[in-house]
């Protein structure tokens, strides 16, 4: 049995969010309206390796061909060339305009499917199994694909919804506790921007049973996702209200670049992006209590040491982030908990200062 969410956007796109323990039934479901003998299955390495036969079993009672892509592990997947191998796969073997894709993995494989998806044949159905908690509270909702370009992150790309979502908790009984942890940054973000409540439900979940239990998680990942579902129905374009999901990241783009996509995850940039971004506000006459997300800390096994450039530097290199405005650096901050705005900087001393606080911290 699953829960859903409908996300209804202002692109006119309606497509729903499934949740639960072993969607395989409601997949089998979903599926049998495509017309097409075959499908494309963009699916993480790690997922192929531990969980091949569970979404297999559920797929093949539809499709007589199911087409696999191997997508390496790790940011560094999210380029031109693995881009370009994909296409090159799906249009190799046949695919039609009403052949779905379905992306099985974390974010880095739904962003890099998704963008396949979008641009093939100028558009395939697509379908996100996310099988991380990152991806199921934050990637896979909302359209947003793309890939790295060397100059800045997630520079490439397009906005193009998924026909479905299932996130199959299942699937978190196989993820390190590393892959959580880089989860847990977006669902701290939501408890910043948008319910305090978030970070207290948070340490509770840690302390009873750290990260072991995927359905005991499930209550949180549905609120999470239904946070990102409601700003992104107001604002599938990111014109408004749907930047203040990017709490931290403009910082965090930063840190990943400089580990040249590496050394830091996603996660792990935005854990330290969000402290940076706290810092920022503070200086701007908000009074957050930096304790909201330092007593996270000790899961984080940051290190910072790696970021060579000086706080200078990262101020000009924030200056290559794509929600750059007018040459202006647009930062996501809070007046207080739960309340962000979008503050475009001119004098960047306050900036460089943030920096300078949050590699102080994990160094």
């Amino acid at each position: 049995m699953s829960d859903s969410i409908s996300v209804q956007t202002s692109t006119e796109d309606i497509y729903e969010l499934h949740f639960g323990y072993d969607l395989s039934a409601e997949l089998e479901e979903f599926v049998q309206h495509y017309g097409s003998a075959k499908a494309f299955l963009m699916v993480d390495a790690f997922v192929l390796k531990h969980h091949r036969t569970h979404f297999e079993k559920a797929l093949k009672s539809h499709f007589n061909e199911l087409h696999i892509f191997e997508v390496p592990r790790g940011e560094q997947a999210k380029n031109i060339e693995i881009y370009k191998q994909a296409v090159d796969f799906v249009l190799s073997e046949g695919a039609e305009r009403g052949t779905p894709l379905i992306a099985i993995g974390g974010g880095v494989t739904g962003d890099l499917s998704g963008f396949v998806a979008a641009t093939v044949l100028r558009g395939l159905p697509l379908i996100h199994i996310p099988t991380t908690l990152l991806a199921m509270v934050d990637s896979s909702i909302g359209g947003k694909t793309g890939i790295n370009h060397h100059t800045g992150k997630n520079l490439v790309g397009s906005f193009y919804q998924p026909a479905a979502v299932f996130a199959d908790v299942k699937y978190l009984e196989t993820l390190p506790e590393k892959e959580w942890v880089n989860g847990l940054s977006e669902v701290l973000k939501y408890g910043m921007i948008h319910s305090p409540e978030i970070l207290e439900q948070v340490n509770t979940l840690i302390k009873e049973n750290t990260f072991v239990d995927g359905k005991s998680w499930l209550p949180l990942i549905q609120q999470s996702a239904k946070i990102k579902v409601e700003i992104v129905a107001e604002d599938v374009l990111e014109a408004g209200k749907r930047a203040f999901l990017n709490f931290g990241h403009t910082f965090a783009h930063v840190i990943e670049k400089q580990g040249d996509y590496k050394l830091y995850s996603h996660g792990e940039a935005v854990y330290a992006g969000m402290i940076a971004a706290v810092h920022a506000s503070n200086s701007l006459g908000a009074n957050i209590d930096l304790s909201n997300l330092m007593q996270f800390k000790p899961l984080y096994k940051l290190n910072l040491n790696e970021v060579k450039a000086s706080p200078e530097e990262l101020v000009y290199l924030m200056k290559t982030d794509k929600k750059v405005k007018d040459e202006q650096i647009q930062l996501i901050l809070l007046k207080e908990l739960s309340s962000p705005y979008v503050y475009k900087v001119s004098d960047t001393a306050f900036v460089q200062r943030a920096w300078e606080h949050t590699l102080n911290i994990f160094t």
